[in-house]
């Protein structure tokens, strides 16, 4: 029997674009694959739909709060039906970058030196001496991520805003230069390193989303003790925070320091961008799987944790 499935994308996030962009290519692929597919966008009567729809599977293509953080993976494990990516705590673990720090820390995974502040402090005086990094505790697609430079006398006076939506805690690191690694994990593989260069500036949302925003090096032009050592990490950290499915972890390589003493991993993604240009289809490509072989590979991956 042809499975049902239901492809959950949009959302209420400040992420809804780059969900419905991910939804729809995952479910022309399983389309494509031969699945049934159903395009749920995602809104508070999530519940309620899925319940009338009654999907074998639910391919959660949603992005940010409520999609990535274990609400809605809590919502269908009550309703016990089987969805793709990381379970609750995973997911939740993942999103909060200061809980997902402790664990890296404790597992030996090197990262930044940081800590989390509220949104007002942060703004009203240098945290660290520049260069720093200041971002959102939970949220993604660099919503709210700031590059403090050595030659910017006051914290970004954005901070300030009124209308700000991304929380009241930021996590401020200290800024590493050097190259933005990223690698894919799918199941228990580490797939290929790229080195991600923007065409301007740093890897915020245009330099993510935008077409020629940024260049894609695969496999990344690194040394290959430094490329295995960024595969093992991100293994590592898919494991210690209990991910399955797939997962993609982000690295700063500082390529002036001795060994690899300049890596820190910055984050897991559990729910990475998913459509045919998105860098996690790209790493997959690379190790052969086609965008239809990774929809249906995740599809047929899929589980509740209990």
């Amino acid at each position: 029997m042809t499975k049902h499935v239901a492809v959950l994308m949009g959302g209420w996030s400040a992420e809804r674009p780059v969900s419905l962009s991910s939804g729809k290519a995952c479910a022309d692929a399983l389309e494509g694959e031969g699945y049934r597919v159903t395009r749920v966008d995602v809104n508070r009567d999530l519940a309620r739909v899925l319940a009338d729809l009654k999907p074998d599977v639910a391919f959660n293509a949603l992005h940010g709060p409520y999609g990535e953080d274990g609400t809605v993976q809590g919502l269908l494990e009550i309703l016990g039906i089987p969805y793709t990516h990381s379970g609750v705590l995973a997911s939740a673990l993942a999103m909060h970058k200061a809980h997902s720090r402790t664990i890296f820390q404790a597992a030996g995974i090197p990262i930044a030196e940081g800590k989390v502040v509220r949104r007002l402090q942060a703004a009203e005086a240098h945290v660290y001496e520049p260069p720093y990094v200041i971002k959102p505790e939970a949220q993604g697609s660099s919503f709210g991520v700031f590059i403090v430079r050595e030659d910017q006398q006051h914290p970004p006076q954005e901070l300030y805003a009124a209308d700000w939506a991304y929380g009241e805690d930021v996590l401020v690191e200290r800024f590493v230069e050097g190259k933005e690694l990223t690698c894919a994990v799918m199941g228990d593989t580490a797939l290929g390193v790229i080195d991600i260069v923007p065409t301007q500036g740093f890897y915020d949302y245009d330099a993510k989303y935008r077409p020629g925003g940024s260049k894609h090096i695969l496999p990344a032009e690194i040394k290959p003790n430094i490329y295995q050592e960024v595969r093992k990490l991100a293994l590592l950290a898919h494991q210690v925070l209990g991910c399955r499915g797939v997962t993609r972890a982000d690295f700063r390589y500082d390529d002036r320091a001795e060994g690899a003493s300049g890596l820190v991993c910055l984050e897991v993604n559990t729910q990475p961008g998913m459509t045919e240009t998105s860098l996690v289809p790209e790493m997959a490509a690379h190790a052969g799987h086609s965008f239809g072989a990774l929809v249906r590979w995740m599809v047929e991956d899929a589980s509740c944790d209990r």
